[in-house]
């Protein structure tokens, strides 16, 4: 089978870190990440049935794993060598049009019992991820054993899967996966009612967890980070109430909330700039939901929450420098929103995030974010495109394999 495979190999690792520096998507040129025939190897056990991908996404993830920018947390939670993609909708071998929840939890791994995560629908935070009849992986798309969605096959437990309905298209169902990550998000935002929120970055995470706080919380006010046209635009689209330029955030926030600027002494408190923007905040909003993950992004978090209020993480960060005084002093909690399982809505329902995902794709018809497609021999320009997608008005890149001609074997 035709499959983009990621090799260990840490001279390539480092010299996609210096060419994905340099130009956009440059790791895919000269990193570990290599198209090859390979033989798909026999499923890892019982309850395993092949998939073949239609389309597979290109991920912040997997931009940060091709560009040599993945942080070494991951190591042990990884085997070699892997084919990435866990943004999938395939067909099983007879017909049937599947998502993938690429999770692989104690189920898949013939653990049992089942951890008290897994047990308890928290398939993200399973613990043994490197245990089980599986090689180490936290997800398809992470695991040797499995193989993952940049490929013409792969490997999927059955509970895994979740059949496509008829009406949503390939461009939507692609977006489940990540659009049940926004759902997770907002879900954890805890949003108060008539409270204030700001969702930082308008890439396709953000613009989806902007989608879901609209369906899954009463906030007064939404406002949302864009940095390009385009972006703002389809923030507005989603529901956003005002929208800011990045480096504009904490302004927007003092007159959204009516704080004041904290200036250094001997300056004057209501011109205090730093860039541009205001310092810090005197108050803030009640959530902010951090869709980039870097540092600047997680400064500009700790500055415009208000004393007690709750930052969301959702955007995978790496190693960053952070200055941690404003967490401590404003007695702000920072909690981590990784995938998901089961959610507990406001009235003490538990459902599937991916069930609340499949509603969220059709009501916001979230199918037209994929922008652009690209078969796998073209590879490298996708890896280009996705790594540039905001400033080429672009939201999401696909692989697209459903003309793959050719024959899937064992």
């Amino acid at each position: 089978m035709k499959a983009l495979e990621f090799h260990r190999n840490l001279p390539r690792f480092a010299a996609a870190r210096i060419a994905g520096s340099l130009a956009p998507g440059g790791g895919a040129g000269v990193g570990p990440l290599r198209l090859a025939d390979v033989h798909q190897p026999a499923p890892p056990g019982t309850n395993w049935v092949r998939v073949r991908p239609r389309l597979a996404g290109i991920c912040g993830s997997d931009l940060a794993t091709v560009n040599g920018r993945s942080a070494r947390y991951f190591e042990p939670l990884v085997s070699f060598p892997f084919i990435p993609g866990h943004e999938v909708v395939g067909n099983l071998d007879d017909e049937t049009r599947v998502v993938l929840e690429p999770v692989l939890g104690c189920v898949s791994r013939n653990l049992s019992p089942t951890c008290n995560p897994c047990a308890d629908g928290r398939l993200g935070n399973c613990e043994h991820t490197t245990f089980g009849d599986l090689e180490p992986g936290i997800q398809t798309g992470s695991c040797h054993d499995t193989g993952g969605g940049w490929a013409t096959a792969f490997w999927a437990h059955s509970s895994q899967l979740h059949p496509v309905p008829d009406d949503l298209s390939d461009e939507a169902a692609v977006i489940v996966e990540p659009a049940a990550c926004g759902v997770h998000a907002a879900i954890m935002a805890s949003v108060p009612d008539d409270g204030t929120v700001v969702v930082l970055g308008s890439g396709t995470l953000g613009l989806l967890t902007l989608a879901a706080l609209r369906a899954h919380t009463t906030p007064r006010t939404i406002l949302t980070t864009a940095r390009y046209p385009e972006q703002r635009q389809q923030a507005n689209a989603l529901g956003a109430d005002i929208v800011t330029a990045p480096d504009e955030v904490r302004r927007a926030v003092r007159r959204m909330t009516g704080s004041r600027a904290v200036s250094q002494p001997g300056t004057q408190t209501q011109s205090a700039t730093r860039n541009g923007n205001v310092d810090r905040l005197s108050g803030g909003v009640d959530v902010v939901v951090d869709c980039v993950g870097s540092s600047e992004s997680l400064t500009d978090a700790m500055a415009i929450t208000k004393p007690r209020g709750r930052i969301v993480l959702v955007g995978m960060p790496a190693t960053i420098s952070l200055e941690l005084t404003p967490l401590w002093h404003r007695e702000l909690e920072l909690v981590g929103a990784y995938t998901y399982g089961t959610e507990v809505l406001a009235d003490g329902t538990r459902t599937r995030t991916f069930d609340l995902a499949f509603d969220l794709v059709r009501h916001f018809d979230l199918g037209s974010l994929v922008s652009a497609t690209y078969p796998l021999n073209r590879y490298r320009e996708a890896i280009a495109h996705a790594s540039s997608a905001g400033s080429r008005g672009a939201v999401k890149i696909a692989f697209d394999l459903r003309d793959e001609k050719e024959r899937y074997r064992p």
